[in-house]
């Protein structure tokens, strides 16, 4: 789940298991081990390209297709796991023109047994049909799936959304974030006069004979699977483009009808929120793909390249400012929050939905970073400060690896301060946003742990982040800066935080300060207080408390 929703923000605790300091259930099944681990089945093949072709039925709700998965042989094995979720099945599975045979593991994985013998370093394929009905969706994108809605003037409006759930709720894959394909091919069938929009680029339409039209999508740059997206409506387009940091992008708008002139005017934000985001990451990742902005029946979501919204035309979130400050009215939450995923999601991608901080923490900050960007950085701290009322502090950030199991959706508020936390423990904003860009450059198009992010910050600041990253994403604790003053001298400790916590902090009037769990001591100047709580509390996620001596 992508976009924060205070409304399903209990319902999403209540899936997620505790990691670290809080207990884990043992309740994990053999379903979320298939669906989580990088199995033996998966291991041994690396998937370098999709063809999805699915034609949509909305009056049956009904999906029928195929899947063309080529891979690379990384070590030779005859079974082969695709996952799909039912109630949509694998009708059959086809290697070189052969049937092969295939069982079901468990209700979403199918082990296919390969007939060929499968070479070291050769590339393969098979192809996958399936029919069926998908999981419709429920409250998406939070409990996403397939959705067949009508607009308003009753034609059929439909979409796709998945994360956490998985893609092989609507279209058979390799359904772990682990391993995308180099590129993908959609070619979506709908009856007129909808029209398809998904990722990439639009290289051809047929018109078929039996009054339905065939879309073909091509990415030409690695996907997540939950990234790929169908929607189909009766849209129209408008087009724009940027001159960005690696040259000219397009930008494609797809709405409603009776809803052009209104999307004419709230989507003019999309060059502005790019030029912010280039700015503070770097190059937008996609300038092969192109990048769109897409009306749908729900909230939106940030699929690669085709960036779908649903936020009414309004600014804020819905209408409302998620930070209380009057920041978050500025700008419209789904074209900058979803559109900041292209950096991070798309581009950097979690290897484990238990990393998921990695999307929605930096993403949480981007909004803070657009705000800084066009209104200053103290509105900017305004608003990140302010978003620190919807932080729950109930389970950590990181959740269960394995299993398919987020964390805590702290991950977005909370995830947010700490980077504000660490930005301001550096002290140096050139170097911050030398470290975001360096991330977007050093992961370009790659699949990443939270190992390798938090130790890239630490690297790069020169200044080890280890146990601040163990305190905010693996605790439930915020620490707490204890102080108190005798004559000259202010006493200050750490408390409430892991073993050898040492988080630095740059203060407005005395420079550095490193605290630790045990005391240390400062001489300050007669009426003058080294311990500022309100600068200290704004620029840091902390508590400052003083204390009797």
């Amino acid at each position: 789940m992508t976009t924060f929703n205070k409304r399903c923000f209990l319902a999403l605790l209540s899936t997620c298991t505790a990691f670290a300091s809080v207990a884990q259930p043992s309740n994990f099944t053999l379903e979320d081990s298939l669906r989580g681990a990088i199995t033996a089945e998966r291991a041994w093949w690396d998937v370098s390209y999709y063809h999805l072709n699915l034609n949509v039925d909305p009056e049956q709700k009904l999906l029928k297709g195929n899947v063309v998965v080529r891979y690379k042989v990384l070590t030779p094995d005859q079974t082969l796991q695709i996952d799909l979720q039912p109630p949509l099945t694998i009708d059959s599975v086809l290697q070189d023109g052969k049937m092969l045979s295939f069982q079901r593991k468990g209700k979403n994985a199918y082990m296919i047994s390969l007939t060929k013998p499968q070479t070291k370093h050769t590339f393969e394929s098979i192809d996958v049909y399936y029919s069926g009905h998908p999981i419709i969706a429920k409250n998406p994108p939070w409990q996403g799936g397939f959705q067949f809605t009508k607009d308003l003037q009753g034609n059929y409006f439909i979409a796709t959304s998945c994360q956490g759930l998985g893609a092989s709720a609507w279209w058979p894959n390799k359904d772990h974030s682990y391993d995308e394909p180099d590129s993908m091919l959609m070619s979506i069938t709908v009856p007129d006069p909808l029209i398809d929009v998904s990722n990439g680029r639009l290289r051809k339409t047929t018109k078929n004979s039996n009054g339905t039209t065939t879309y073909n999508w091509f990415v030409k740059n690695p996907i997540n699977n939950y990234g790929v997206n169908v929607n189909a409506a009766t849209y129209v387009h408008f087009a724009d483009t940027l001159h960005g940091e690696a040259g000219v992008l397009d930008l494609d708008f797809y709405v409603l009808p009776y809803n052009l002139e209104k999307a004419k005017e709230q989507f003019k934000q999309a060059k502005p929120m790019l030029k912010a985001f280039e700015h503070w990451f770097g190059p937008y990742p996609f300038y092969e793909d192109g990048y769109k902005l897409v009306e749908t029946p729900y909230l939106g979501m940030e699929h690669q390249s085709s960036v779908t919204y649903g936020n009414g035309y309004k600014n804020g979130y819905l209408g409302k400012d998620l930070s209380g400050t009057g920041w978050g009215l500025k700008w419209d939450f789904i074209i900058i929050h979803e559109s900041g995923h292209e950096w991070f999601a798309n581009n950097i991608t979690y290897r484990d939905i238990a990393d998921m901080w990695i999307h929605e923490s930096f993403t949480n900050y981007s909004e803070t970073l657009f705000t800084e960007y066009y209104y200053g950085k103290e509105a900017g701290t305004d608003y990140v400060v302010g978003t620190r009322k919807d932080i729950k502090n109930d389970i950590p950030i990181i959740g269960v690896h394995n299993v398919n199991r987020r964390g805590s959706g702290d991950m977005y508020p909370k995830g947010g301060n700490m980077l504000h936390t660490i930005r301001h423990s550096i002290g140096n904003d050139s170097l911050f946003r030398q470290i975001l860009r360096g991330l977007n450059k050093t992961f370009y198009h790659q699949t990443v742990t939270s190992k390798q992010v938090e130790d890239f910050i630490s690297q790069k600041s020169g200044i080890d982040f280890s146990r601040v990253f163990d305190q905010y994403l693996r605790t439930v604790k915020v620490p707490e800066l204890q102080h108190y003053r005798k004559g000259r001298k202010t006493y200050y400790r750490w408390a409430n935080v892991v073993d050898n916590f040492d988080l630095q902090l740059v203060t407005r009037d005395y420079g550095l300060l490193q605290p630790r769990l045990s005391w240390k001591k400062n001489k300050v100047k007669k009426n003058m207080a080294l311990i500022d709580k309100s600068y200290l509390e704004r620029m840091y996620y902390i508590r400052v408390t003083e204390v009797a001596p």
